[in-house]
């Protein structure tokens, strides 16, 4: 685990639940927060580091996705594992508000309220995978598996072919 200078709210919940984990940190680029340029940054494979966006159901509210960074959320079938008839993204400037977090800083981990989470099933093929550590500037390197155990998460199929 590397040591980051500021330990962040997701980095201490992972210790407390006993979950290993390690961080990389990179420099923030304000006009270019995407995901593809934080792995061209690190040098990592595309598809281990994950971004998390947030939707609404019409029926179940508030749901988390976590799906590689360079892909595309399916939001029909995010509403079918969701078990909703339509998912919707958030509006940015409700982001803070609902999980505490900014755009490009935005973790699955320690959100102000536990919403349903869901985790592209391409994360299991991974030993560990990439997620925000909750500022921008900083991943949290982690076993998927232990991850979707902590967050109640389920695997399934969420990206667009």
């Amino acid at each position: 685990m590397t040591e980051k200078s500021v330990k962040t709210n997701a980095m201490r919940l992972l210790e407390t639940a006993g979950i290993p984990y390690r961080t990389a940190e990179y420099e923030v680029d304000e006009n270019d927060l995407s995901g593809a340029h934080v792995v061209e940054l690190l040098g990592l494979d595309k598809d281990m580091v994950f971004k998390t966006l947030v939707a609404r159901g019409k029926k179940r509210g508030i749901l988390v996705f976590c799906i590689p960074v360079c892909e595309e959320l399916d939001l029909k079938k995010a509403a079918v594992v969701a078990g909703d008839k339509q998912v919707e993204m958030i509006h940015v400037r409700e982001l803070l508000g609902l999980t505490g977090y900014i755009r490009g800083g935005c973790s699955p981990i320690g959100m102000k309220k536990k919403y349903p989470t869901y985790i592209e099933e391409t994360a299991q093929l991974f030993d560990e995978i990439g997620i925000s550590a909750g500022v921008r500037g900083c991943q949290i390197f982690a076993d998927p598996e232990k991850l979707a155990g902590y967050l109640e998460a389920e695997f399934c199929s969420l990206v667009k072919e």
